[in-house]
Parts: C-alpha cells; structure tokens; sequence
C-alpha cells in the first residue's frame, strides 16, 4: 500500500506548461487514444498517429491559447482557452477553458494546480478579460471538482446545450471574473 501511495503521488513543482511540439506526439497519443479520457470530450478517441501529428501541427495553433501539460516535460494533458468573440463580439470579455489529462493522473491535485496556474494567467494576459468559463457535460463529476476547488462558481445548467458525440448533452457552466481574484486566496 505505501509504495501504491508513493507511486500515486506527483509534486506539483514537476508540473510545467509550455507549448505542445511534435516530439511530444507519443506522449499525447497515451490520451487522446484513451476512451476514459475522451468520453467528455468534443473530438473523437483517436486511432492513428497521424491525428496526434494533425493536432500538433495545425489544431493546437487555432486556440486563443493553449499548452501542454508536462510532468518532468512529458506531455500528460492539454490546456486551452478559446475565444469566440471573433464571430461574437458581444463575447469579447470572455473566454472558455478546456482541458484533458491522461486517465493515468486523475485525482492528484494536476488539473487543480494547473487550472488555478491558467486562471491568473488568464486575467494577466488578456487585461480585458472579465470573465473565464468552462462548460462542463453535467456527468463529469471530476471535472466539476476540479473548478470548484480551483475557485469557480457554478452558474447553472444549460439543459440539451451541447451535442456531444451524437447526443444532446446537458452542461454545467462554470465560471470566474477578473473581480473574484481579488476576494480569492
């Protein structure tokens, strides 16, 4: 049990992010070829290596902004924000994150630590930022977790909002504003 509990625990100070490169596709093929780990996700599970190289390549340079998630520099996730005020300027004080990591480091504290390390990274990068949101598929109790401990507030349940991989999906809304950092510790 001891040497289970020394496995399962990582330090957070090993946690880096930096942008994803192609060296790091076999590491993002470990959990974007995971179903556990894809079965919230927009995309489909992934099942050739060439979609890792796509990602790389040409998907993960259309995000606002987004990096990968290394523990001793192997990628274990992704990180983004997305900006939909290109087609919506009435958004443009908001930005959605979303994030993946490998089934492998659930419930350790990683996507915790990351998302409170983006969270001010956010609001001191886009200085007209107001608002940081995450939708979250209603069944996805771990993700929920993750936002509440790193500081957001649930707004609400936006019911049927998103159809995710055939189906219509209730979502939870998650949220933070520029203005909450100041009351957060």
């Amino acid at each position: 049990m001891m040497e289970r509990d020394r496995e399962e625990s990582v330090d957070l100070a090993q946690i880096s992010l930096r942008p994803l490169q192609l060296s790091d596709v076999d590491d993002l093929m470990v959990w974007t070829t995971d179903e556990k780990v894809t079965k919230f996700c927009t995309w489909e599970t992934y099942s050739s290596k060439d979609q890792g190289i796509d990602f790389i390549q040409n998907r993960a340079c259309e995000f606002l902004w987004g990096r990968a998630i290394c523990l001793n520099d192997h990628a274990i996730g992704f990180i983004s924000m997305t900006s939909s005020s290109a087609s919506d300027k009435s958004r443009e004080k908001s930005v959605e994150l979303g994030y993946v990591l490998g089934s492998k480091y659930w419930s350790r504290g990683i996507m915790t630590y990351v998302v409170k390390q983006v969270k001010k990274v956010a609001f001191r990068e886009f200085p007209h930022l107001e608002r940081l949101e995450a939708l979250v598929d209603a069944e996805n109790v771990g993700s929920q977790r993750v936002l509440e401990k790193a500081g957001f507030q649930k707004e609400g349940v936006l019911r049927k909002y998103l159809c995710r991989k055939g189906k219509s999906r209730d979502t939870i809304i998650f949220c933070v504003l520029s203005t909450d950092l100041d009351h957060q510790v």
